[in-house]
């Protein structure tokens, strides 16, 4: 064998190639090119889609989240009557209709008693613009004459003072295009006052036809039993979420409306109110009441300014590490990172319908990927990569 003679190289065979056998063969490498590019297909086409049916897919959602909202009211409604075996009595689509007006009812007596009050604050508080643009220039001439007292260079008082006045400049801008994007966004989405109850009273009302249409998709056995195992952990996640945001809106709003009279502060039902309402809005809506608040506490003096920032900082801390996991209990389990870069993330694709719709959106993928792992029978799908790899390094060394 070692004395064999090495084939004579010539000029035809020196122009050839040979391929290594272990190499992918031509078939498989154009597999894997067009799995690669109907991925990347299949994304454009879905980022295609959210985009130009971004407010529908935003007015369905809401229209599912009221439904959860309003579930539990139904349920209760007609527990007497399941009870005592009397369900006829009390249909589902009329246990709807009644919990329907309880809610309207509630919502035309908080409208009645907070819009008189909230109107004449907002009132107020367009009026008084003016003096706090004078009140901020006579801050600046104070500081002015601060200036020449301690004998500092006029290149230098003319910086710091355009620095101040650049600031205040851009934080009133901040404020009213705050104010502004929040009115033509409620403007922007007061058709789907209408929608949404119209389209959340069928969610609710044809929820188990809903169901067993997309368990009858799935053959009988394994399949449909995973199925209906994660239509009740989504359902479950989703319930969750949409109690947990409802609870921490109505608590928010009340302490935040509380703090706000308790340390005197201007237009406290209004910041109160937009509170609670922002608290739907994850990470962005509480930075937006905090600058906001903080900004028309300023105007009445830094020492209000301050206790209203720590206030709010304190509640904020609380209120995300003590009481909204308990809220939750069940169904959502995120690590504040990934509720951080999810809220991102949504903000980037499609603006503030992204924001809402970031977690529950994470949170279903957490349930897919439960599932998956679950089915699989894994640890991971890094721990799977991990054993494939070590099991073909033992495979290639027995092979040697």
């Amino acid at each position: 064998m070692l004395n064999q003679k090495a084939p004579k190289i010539t000029k035809d065979t020196a122009r050839r190639i040979f391929l290594d056998p272990s190499s992918p063969s031509f078939f498989s490498i154009i597999r894997v090119v067009i799995v690669v590019f109907g991925a990347l297909g299949l994304v454009a086409l879905a980022n295609f889609t959210f985009v130009y049916l971004k407010n529908l897919i935003f007015l369905i959602v809401l229209s599912v989240f009221f439904a959860y909202l309003l579930n539990p009211l139904v349920r209760l409604i007609r527990r007497p009557f399941k009870e005592r075996h009397l369900e006829k009595f009390m249909p589902r689509s009329v246990a709807i209709v009644i919990a329907y007006l309880a809610v309207l009812a509630v919502f035309v007596l908080a409208i009645s008693y907070l819009a008189p009050r909230v109107i004449e604050q907002a009132k107020e508080f367009a009026g008084n613009l003016p003096g706090y643009s004078e009140q901020i220039k006579n801050r600046v001439t104070t500081i002015n004459e601060r200036y020449e007292n301690y004998q500092i260079p006029p290149q230098v008082r003319e910086e710091v003072n355009n620095k101040i006045t650049s600031f205040v400049g851009d934080l009133g801008g901040i404020v009213t295009g705050i104010v502004g994007g929040l009115a033509i966004n409620l403007l922007s989405i007061s058709p789907f006052f209408i929608l949404i109850p119209i389209l959340s009273f069928f969610f609710l009302k044809d929820v188990n036809m809903f169901r067993v249409s997309i368990l009858r998709m799935f053959p009988n056995g394994l399949w449909r039993s995973r199925a209906e195992s994660f239509l009740e952990d989504v359902n479950t996640t989703l319930a969750a979420y949409t109690r947990a945001q409802l609870i921490s809106c109505v608590l928010i709003g009340t302490i935040c409306t509380i703090i706000f009279y308790i340390l005197d502060v201007n237009y406290a039902l209004l910041l109160g109110i937009l509170a609670g309402i922002l608290e739907f809005i994850p990470l962005i809506g509480p930075a937006i009441i905090g600058i906001v608040a903080v900004t028309i506490a300023a105007f009445s003096s830094g020492s209000q300014a301050v206790s209203v920032g720590v206030l709010l900082a304190i509640l904020r801390l609380v209120h995300d590490y003590v009481t909204y996991p308990r809220i939750v209990r069940e169904g959502i389990h995120l690590h504040p990172l990934a509720i951080v870069l999810s809220v991102l993330a949504g903000e980037q694709i499609a603006g503030i319908p992204g924001v809402f719709l970031s977690i529950p959106i994470v949170a279903i993928f957490t349930v897919i990927y439960k599932h998956v792992r679950e089915y699989r029978g894994n640890k991971g799908i890094v721990a799977d990569l991990l054993t494939m790899e070590s099991e073909k390094v033992v495979k290639e060394t027995q092979a040697t």
